[in-house]
């Protein structure tokens, strides 16, 4: 069965393998004992606690029709995707001196100012006032020919709306 590994980069391959069974109709055990393998480690798997490895994923790609390497290409990817996140992560320490409100829908101490800085930024741009927007500036290392990205690209609906 013929896939297009883009549309499936960064997630993990359990996901996929999960999709397949279900579609199939076939319990993880089930499964697991029609491929000689310990249910506890295709659950593993499936539940992103265990990546995949070669011996395994070739079994399983046998098993349910897909093309051989696919579900090892994905943990690859999936890998690499997870490094990024950690690396954004740890990029980035402390917490910006802003209004906690502006993130009203979101525990604010919970917030990965690493890995959401896309997002914070756009949301302070969008709804802070001046001086949040000069500390989220400073905070990220911002530099003035790099603000106009982070714009927001609604404005023409809140200028609507107050006039």
């Amino acid at each position: 069965m013929k896939h297009n590994l883009d549309t499936y980069k960064g997630i993990h391959p359990g996901k996929i393998i999960d999709r397949r069974l279900k579609k199939l109709g076939l319990s993880q055990r089930a499964f697991a004992r029609n491929i000689g393998e310990h249910n506890q480690s295709i659950n593993a798997v499936i539940t992103g606690r265990r990546p995949l490895t070669t011996e395994l994923s070739i079994k399983i790609e046998r098993a349910l029709d897909f093309d051989e390497g696919f579900l090892l290409a994905l943990q690859a990817y999936y890998n690499v995707a997870e490094y990024k996140r950690k690396e954004a992560s740890a990029s980035v320490t402390g917490v910006p001196n802003i209004r906690k409100m502006l993130f009203w829908d979101t525990d604010f101490e919970k917030i990965d100012w690493g890995r959401y800085r896309k997002a914070v930024i756009q949301r302070v741009f969008e709804r802070g006032n001046e001086a949040e927007k000069e500390e989220i500036i400073r905070f990220y290392g911002i530099q003035p020919s790099e603000i106009d990205n982070y714009k927001p690209t609604n404005s023409y609906r809140i200028r609507a709306y107050t006039k």
